[in-house]
């Protein structure tokens, strides 16, 4: 007796689409996966079994050998449960193998035979659309989540008893819309009005959103970094449906969407210090599932008190800085997730906080300044297109309760900027200033012969190196479309040169 249905295994971000064969033969009672199943795979079988009694079906008193096809990939994850357990009764013969032919099925499957929720889902529908398959069935919980792909049936049942009833006849699930699209306004609690003064910093995050670029705040204690980095993404411009797809679908497969809906406010992500590498990056034990910087994909990934975080875990940035993705390599194979954030850090200039500052005296020994500075490499601080020193705010300043420019106005400019850069830019399949190749960069930009020469002696000047003057080009690029310029002037290029000053030295330029 012979059986066969359609699954669907993750691999990182992506579902691929797995036939599940199932054989009841000779021998004595058990059941065998073929086909490379990982360890929470080969656990199913002590799942399934249970779960279709409990359904009230029968389990054939036969050998079972179930192959997960194609053989080379490595199959993770609970939701390959309910294609088993599918498998498996249409080869018994309980569901009509000619009724469940269209759909692909994921779930993972409680041993009451309850499907519970399950991470990944709308990877699994978007598998199944490439696929051309014109159904899912998935848990209930997750039918909201799979119906956001556009012309897909979806089934959401709530137990293995009902997807035995669909395909029988007996049962019909209730109509599924896609979950609700988050909004938002609802979501943002700040405002970029709350900070006083800092009008330096407050440029510099407004350039930094127009063209997507990495930030560093530098200042002593309570001189306002975190609560300006905190506002960055309420002047960002809103996601394009493709963006809050692929957001959503890393954060369905990190188990994280709780039914939220179609994510269309940007991430903001804040990891504390002590986190881990693999928790930064992403990995794990069994199958690796996505770190803090591709949760912040298209978003932003906040990193407070950025010399306190581990070394390794800091200079681990530099390959999804550059590139917008994160390889990671296992025995198994290779799995690679999308990775495109805006970083801001924000850093005390020394270990007691007050180097440079005007008010109170630095008390760190040479060799503590020494050892803090490296704990921050070159190729990394390369790497930050604005670098910017937020000084400690004047009585005057902190005294004033006149608002500052709501985020809604900033945003505004922004999303002009944005535009602009989307018609520049079309037909290479990058979104804003920042994620450009160099010599793209330098070709699109539009500098001007004197603003050029002001960039070439900068190259000497300030020890530029081929990327950091190719970084300077394209802050210099969006500080023109914030003005509305075609070409790039000298104004331009003077304040884009004027974020990337060292301010990891030991007299800060600009404090106090």
């Amino acid at each position: 007796m012979y059986g066969r249905v359609t699954g669907v295994s993750l691999l990182g971000v992506r579902g691929h689409v797995v036939t599940v064969e199932a054989h009841i033969g000779r021998g004595l009672p058990a059941l065998t996966l073929t086909g490379l199943p990982g360890a929470p795979v080969q656990d199913a079988r002590d799942r399934i079994r249970p779960a279709v009694e409990s359904a009230g079906l029968a389990w054939p008193m036969r050998r079972v050998v179930v192959n997960l096809a194609p053989g080379n990939l490595r199959k993770e994850g609970p939701g390959l449960d309910l294609p088993v357990a599918m498998g498996v009764l249409v080869a018994s013969a309980q569901v009509p193998a000619d009724r469940v032919a269209g759909f692909a099925f994921a779930g993972e499957l409680s041993l009451k035979g309850e499907l519970l929720p399950t991470p990944g889902i709308l990877s699994v529908a978007l598998a199944a659309s490439r696929a051309g398959l014109p159904g899912v069935v998935v848990p209930a919980a997750n039918a909201g989540e799979a119906a956001l792909v556009e012309g897909l049936e979806v089934v959401g049942a709530g137990t293995l008893t009902e997807v035995v009833g669909f395909f029988r006849g007996t049962w019909r699930p209730p109509s599924t819309a896609p979950e609700r699209e988050r909004t938002r306004e609802a979501e943002r609690a700040v405002d970029l009005a709350e900070v006083r003064g800092q009008a330096r910093a407050r440029r510099a995050l407004e350039v930094a959103a127009a063209g997507g670029h990495n930030v560093l705040l530098v200042g002593p204690p309570g001189a306002g970094k975190t609560m300006l980095a905190r506002r960055l993404a309420t002047i960002l411009p809103g996601m394009t449906r493709t963006e809050a797809l692929e957001v959503t679908q890393l954060h369905s497969v990190a188990g994280l969407l709780d039914g939220a809906g179609l994510r269309t406010d940007r991430p903001f992500r804040a990891p504390h210090h002590s986190i881990s590498l693999s928790a930064l990056l992403g990995g794990g034990s069994s199958y690796p599932r996505p770190g803090e910087v591709s949760l912040a994909h298209h978003g932003v990934l906040f990193l407070d008190e950025l010399t306190e975080f581990r070394r390794d875990a800091v200079e681990a940035l530099r390959q999804p800085l550059e590139d917008g993705r994160v390889v990671i390599a296992r025995t198994a194979g290779t799995v690679e997730f999308p990775a495109r954030f805006t970083l801001v850090a924000a850093a005390n200039p020394c270990p007691c906080g007050f180097l440079g500052d005007t008010r109170r005296r630095c008390v760190c020994q040479e060799h503590r300044l020494q050892a803090y500075r490296q704990r921050l490499s070159g190729p990394l601080l390369d790497r930050i297109d604005i670098q910017l020193v937020v000084p400690r705010l004047s009585r005057r300043e902190l005294l004033d309760e006149t608002p500052g420019e709501p985020s809604a106005r900033v945003r505004e400019r922004v999303e002009e900027a944005r535009d602009r850069q989307r018609i520049r830019l079309r037909g290479t399949g990058y979104a804003c200033n920042a994620h450009l190749p160099g010599p793209l960069a330098r070709r699109l930009s539009r500098v001007r012969p004197e603003a050029l020469e002001l960039l070439a002696r900068a190259v000497d000047g300030m020890a530029l190196s081929g990327r950091g003057f190719d970084r300077a080009v394209k802050v210099a690029r969006t500080i023109a479309d914030l003005a509305g310029a075609d070409e790039v002037g000298t104004d331009h290029v003077s304040e884009a040169l004027a974020y990337r000053m060292d301010v990891m030295e030991e007299e800060p330029a600009g404090v106090g």
